[in-house]
């Protein structure tokens, strides 16, 4: 039997670069779509940090907003620490961890958390000191210099960036989506995704966020 060239090129593997801050919870949807979204095509995802603190540092914010920007600087740098010292290939896997805490099991996003992150994620827990020191900051700008140039600095966390016309990455701000899709609704959001991507001058589609994430 002959395979159609719609299914031959639904069988070749993708790759998703995706920009992260681990402290939103939108990014977190995103995450655990594409998470979803490995189970259902051929994709490898590669995890990269991004830093709302970084792209919202010069700008006015409202006190209660700052504060949380000024928090986030710590797991962020964690994960860079864990990356430089360990392996790019470590970020996902600690990313489920601190998500799942932060996000699912709403723990505050203090070291108390994230060393419990750290060790089920099988890392060291005294990576956690990273929090408290700008040692990583460079390496943390320049990741997320690489996400946010590819699309802007009037966006901010996700980024994911797919194969587009003759191989080209395209990147994207979002999906930002709630709740995740699941089953062949992830696989349909994702095979639109590549769509687009594809599809010369698009750049975005969006309407007004009327719902709070939904972590079920």
């Amino acid at each position: 039997m002959t395979t159609s060239a719609g299914a031959a090129g639904a069988a070749e593997r993708k790759t998703a670069d995706f920009w992260f801050d681990p402290a939103c919870p939108w990014a977190w949807m995103t995450s655990r779509w594409l998470i979803e979204v490995q189970r259902l095509r051929p994709v490898d995802v590669n995890w990269h940090v991004m830093s709302l603190s970084v792209l919202n540092e010069d700008r006015d914010m409202p006190p209660q907003y700052r504060e949380l920007l000024d928090n986030a600087w710590g797991a962020v740098r964690v994960c860079v620490a864990a990356a430089k010292q360990h392996g790019d290939q470590v970020l996902g896997r600690l990313y489920t961890e601190l998500g799942t805490r932060f996000h699912n099991e709403g723990l505050p996003q203090n070291r108390e958390t994230i060393e419990a992150a750290l060790v089920a994620a099988g890392l060291p827990a005294e990576l956690a000191d990273a929090a408290g020191t700008d040692a990583y900051d460079d390496a943390l700008r320049l990741s997320h210099k690489e996400g946010i140039t590819l699309v802007g600095e009037d966006v901010g966390t996700p980024v994911i960036a797919v194969e587009g016309v003759d191989g080209e990455r395209v990147a994207f701000f979002g999906p930002v989506v709630t709740p995740i899709p699941r089953g062949e609704a992830a696989a349909r959001l994702w095979d639109g995704t590549l769509l687009v991507a594809s599809t010369p001058g698009f750049y975005e589609i969006k309407r007004t966020r009327t719902a709070s994430p939904s972590f079920d």
